[in-house]
């Protein structure tokens, strides 16, 4: 029989059991990357879309379904689709990110990918993952709760997602192109957008800013999502506080709050109750920076919360809400740090009590000598990089999965160290110059199946201290812990939240502090954790993680289907 076939038949059987086991349905979308126009900020300039919408089509599913996107690749550049939050069960194949778990769909290539869903319920997303192609290729994935069970919260009586963005009025890949030229920061981008629009604080923008339209005694559910680039955002709504429910595809106890910080990656469920006079109301959301000599986007984009009884009132003009200031770290942190689990009979936690695996690891901003013969626009003349336990991760010509399945060597080390080579002051005001300079390397950790992970993730104050967004494929997380300064291995573990830390699989770790985070390796595959920040991904903050099979067949990695694309 011919391999690929072999392979095909294999995977499908596998699938079935998956199926079977979980009760799901399959569910099919095809997705087409191609350039469309569009215009914005008085400019007309061609993007990348999937279905020449921008933001792309949302995807429909219930919790324990198989969905099929057969991705068809018309547009000039290389792409890769990775489905954020979805665990994707002994199927890395699928989980889309370049040079790391596939190579990419080239022009006129097609990728059925198989995205199998299992404890996710609420809302993530879907989004590019080569290059800074996810800037306009992004879009929404809600997961319903299973028939015959229901939201362990009032049911709304709508939902509308609220996808917060980016926008450049160059094009985005020779931004790109430059950035990774001239080896310093990347230009900002000129908006903030909410569902695509940049709003009414913007030139040749308020003709079509989003409108949110309700009755009165309404409650809504808002899917936020944050598809920026490189910014985490504040957002909050004029009069209204909303009521935190869920984050990441997981739900949380209610959370009240005038305002939310939601990181790059993040998403975040929020009820929404329309019980003011019926007026009209901006959703606004800016940037929140904390970076010294850090360059970013200090705009401020809107959408407008409208009453019916206020439809085509121009005469009632929206209030804007108040919202943190640029670089309100207390603020940000405030929000992140009381999120909790739901920890209910039907939602309950299983956080590991012990760890058969501890990883410290740093988390920088770096700097590179300049090649000879080349001009660089980083400090004094330097290239940026970025890093964990300072190895500034570069990606093979084959991915990492490839390799592994295939026991191609020289491809990947298997040295990611479990603690920084040379500890020191992580977070003081002046460091070693010396301690900037990071490594290039591909190393990887390898995890027996089932084991139990401990990461302490150190934010670092070389070059620039800022908060970090990170992100773990194929798994979601416990936060069992985090705070400001370094990490301090006999006080601070007596504080862990063992009892409902939020479940996410992205965390925002504070500037010049530290997260812990905990979760069992029981997802046999090849794993990316990235900082969400792409600038910081580009450079090089970025690992991978082997979980090995297990003995039986069902604790086993899927083989790879047939039309994997070729490296």
């Amino acid at each position: 029989m011919h391999t690929k076939m072999m392979y095909s038949l294999l995977f499908s059987l596998g699938l079935i059991l998956i199926q079977g086991a979980i009760e799901s349905q399959a569910l099919a979308y095809r997705f087409e990357v191609k350039e469309a126009i569009y215009t914005r900020l008085c400019g007309t300039k061609s993007i990348l879309t999937v279905n020449g919408q921008f933001p792309g089509p949302t995807i429909y599913a219930r919790k324990g379904d198989i969905v099929i996107v057969k991705v068809v690749n018309i547009s000039k550049y290389n792409i890769t689709i990775h489905w954020h939050g979805v665990k994707q069960p002994r199927n890395p194949w699928s989980d889309g990110p370049e040079y790391i778990t596939q190579c990419p769909i080239k022009p006129g290539g097609v990728f059925t990918q198989t995205v199998i869903l299992s404890e996710e319920e609420g809302t993530i997303w879907w989004h590019a993952h080569s290059d800074w192609a996810r800037a306009t290729v992004h879009g929404a994935f809600i997961i319903y709760p299973k028939h015959g069970t229901n939201y362990p919260f009032q049911k709304p009586d709508f939902e509308v997602p609220i996808i917060l963005g980016e926008w450049w009025k160059r094009d985005i890949v020779e931004v790109y192109k430059e950035f990774r030229a001239t080896g310093g920061e990347p230009n900002v981008s000129d908006a903030f957008i909410i569902n695509g629009q940049p709003g009414d604080l913007y030139p040749c923008s308020s003709g079509d800013t989003f409108k949110l339209q309700v009755h009165n005694g309404a409650t809504i559910l808002l899917r936020i999502i944050n598809a920026a680039l490189n910014h985490v955002l504040f957002l909050a709504i004029s009069n209204h506080p909303t009521i935190i429910v869920g984050t990441d595809g997981s739900y949380t106890k209610p959370l009240t709050r005038d305002y939310i910080s939601i990181g790059p990656g993040q998403t975040i469920d929020a009820l929404l109750e329309a019980n003011q006079f019926p007026g009209r109301y901006y959703i606004a959301a800016r940037a929140y920076s904390s970076g010294v000599n850090v360059s970013y986007d200090n705009t401020t984009t809107t959408a407008i919360l409208e009453y019916d009884a206020a439809y085509n009132n121009a005469s009632l003009s929206p209030s804007l809400p108040r919202l943190p200031y640029y670089n309100d770290t207390k603020a940000s942190y405030s929000f992140t740090s009381s999120l909790r689990s739901l920890a209910s009979k039907d939602h309950p936690v299983k956080v590991p009590l012990k760890v058969n695996h501890r990883i410290f690891s740093t988390i920088s901003v770096n700097l590179l000598p300049c090649p000879v013969n080349r001009t660089c626009e980083g400090p004094n003349g330097s290239i940026f990089a970025a890093s964990m336990n300072n190895i500034s991760f570069v990606l093979p010509n084959i991915d990492v999965l490839e390799a592994y399945y295939y026991h191609i060597k020289g491809v990947y080390g298997k040295r990611f160290p479990r603690y920084p080579h040379a500890p020191f002051d992580f977070t003081a005001e002046y460091q070693d110059l010396r301690l900037e300079v990071a490594k290039l390397s591909t190393q990887v950790r390898v995890f027996k199946y089932n084991s139990t992970v401990e990461i302490i993730l150190q934010g670092t104050n070389l070059v620039s201290g800022l908060d970090h967004p990170m992100h773990l494929h194929g798994q979601s997380f416990y936060v069992v812990g985090s705070g400001f300064g370094n990490f301090d291995k006999h006080k601070d573990p007596k504080h862990y939240n063992l009892v409902d830390p939020p479940l996410q699989n992205t965390v925002v770790v504070p500037k010049n502090g530290w997260t812990t985070i905990r979760f069992k390796a029981h997802n046999p595959g090849v794993w990316y954790m990235h900082c969400h920040f792409e600038r910081h991904l580009t450079w090089g903050m970025m690992t991978t993680f082997i979980v090995k099979d297990g003995k039986d067949l069902k604790s086993r990695m899927l083989p790879p289907p047939s039309d994997m694309p070729p490296c």
